[in-house]
C-alpha cells in the first residue's frame, strides 16, 4: 500500500511531517509512549516531533518508516524538513522559537537576535565570520533579521528578555549602529512586543553568569531549555533540567531592575550613542 504523498518543503515542512507522523502513529494504533518504546526515546519526544518543535532525524526517519510500514516516506521527506537557513547548531532551536507561546531569554553579552536591527546583525556576523563573503553575511543578517517577524503576528509569542548591562555597554558595529538598535529595543518594549530587564552591574553575582538561555513554551508540548555558546547550542526538554533553568530565570528577574527602570537606563546609554558620548 503506498505511503503518504511527499511534502511541500515551502509550507510549514516541520509541522506537516509532524502531523503525518501522527496519522501514521494512530493509523498503527500505538500511543507515543509505545511508539517511543521501540524507538528507543521517550513519548514526549514523539509528541515534540508531531507538534513539529523538533526535528525528526534521519536514522530515526529510517526507523519510523519500519515500525509504522510507511515504506520510505519519513526517510525521503526528513531531508527536506532538515534544511535550514540558519546555522547547525541554531537551526533546530530557531525552528521551535517560530512556534513557541513564549519565550524567555537571558543574555549576557549580546542583544537577543528577536529585537536586533539589521546593522546591528550585521556587525555580530561579520565578527563570527571575519573572512565569509558579503553575500553570506547578507544571508545570515536576513535570517536573522526575519526571526523577528514573529512578534508582528496576532499571535505573537510574550517575549521576555533579560539583558546584562555588558550588552548595552558593548559598542558593536559603533555607537549610531548601538543607538539605533538601544532604539528599537526600547520601542519594541513600548508597542507591548517584549518585557526588557537589565540585570545592571551593581547587581553582582547572580545565578546565570556561566552563559546565555533561553526557554521556550508551546500550546501542545513540552518546555524546551537552549544553551549557547561559542558556535554551539544545546536544546534540553529534561523536566529536571528545565524546572532549574526556569528557577534560574527567575531569580535574574528578581535581580534586574524593573521594566520600568530598565527602559529608562536603555534610553539613557542609546542617547549617550547618539551623542557619541559613551564611555
Amino acid at each position: 500500500m503506498p505511503g503518504p504523498k511527499n511534502l511541500d518543503p515551502s509550507s510549514s515542512p516541520r509541522a506537516l511531517l509532524g502531523a503525518e507522523l501522527r496519522h501514521a502513529r494512530e493509523k498503527a494504533g500505538l500511543s507515543q509512549e509505545e511508539l517511543g518504546v521501540r524507538l528507543f526515546v521517550s513519548g514526549s519526544f514523539i509528541g515534540q516531533l508531531e507538534a513539529g518543535t523538533r526535528r525528526i532525524q534521519p536514522e530515526l526517519a529510517r526507523m519510523l518508516d519500519e515500525v509504522l510500514g510507511t515504506e520510505t516516506f519519513f526517510t525521503r521527506n526528513c531531508d527536506a524538513v532538515g534544511r535550514s537557513k540558519y546555522p547547525d547548531h541554531f537551526a533546530e532551536a530557531a525552528e521551535a522559537e517560530a512556534i513557541a507561546t513564549a519565550i524567555k531569554e537571558y543574555a549576557p553579552l549580546l542583544i537577543p537576535g528577536l529585537v536586533q536591527t539589521a546593522a546591528y546583525a550585521r556587525a555580530v556576523c561579520r565578527a563570527y565570520n571575519p573572512t565569509a563573503s558579503d553575500k553570506a553575511i547578507e544571508d545570515l543578517v536576513t535570517a536573522r533579521t526575519q526571526r523577528s517577524k514573529i512578534l508582528d503576528g496576532p499571535t505573537a509569542p510574550l517575549l521576555w528578555v533579560v539583558l546584562e548591562e555588558s550588552a548595552l555597554r558593548r559598542v558593536v558595529g559603533g555607537p549610531p549602529v548601538m543607538a539605533e538598535t538601544l532604539r528599537h529595543v526600547t520601542d519594541c518594549a513600548r508597542r507591548h512586543r517584549v518585557i526588557v530587564q537589565v540585570i545592571p552591574f551593581t547587581a553582582g553575582a547572580h545565578a546565570a553568569m556561566a552563559g546565555a538561555l533561553k526557554l521556550m513554551d508551546f500550546e501542545d508540548a513540552p518546555t524546551l531549555v537552549y544553551f549557547e555558546g561559542a558556535a554551539t547550542g544545546v536544546l534540553e526538554d529534561d523536566p529536571a533540567t528545565v524546572r532549574r533553568q526556569r528557577h534560574t530565570l527567575d531569580l535574574l528577574t528578581a535581580a534586574a531592575l524593573s521594566p520600568k527602570e530598565s527602559l529608562v537606563l536603555i534610553d539613557v546609554v542609546a542617547e549617550n550613542y547618539a551623542h557619541a558620548d559613551h564611555p
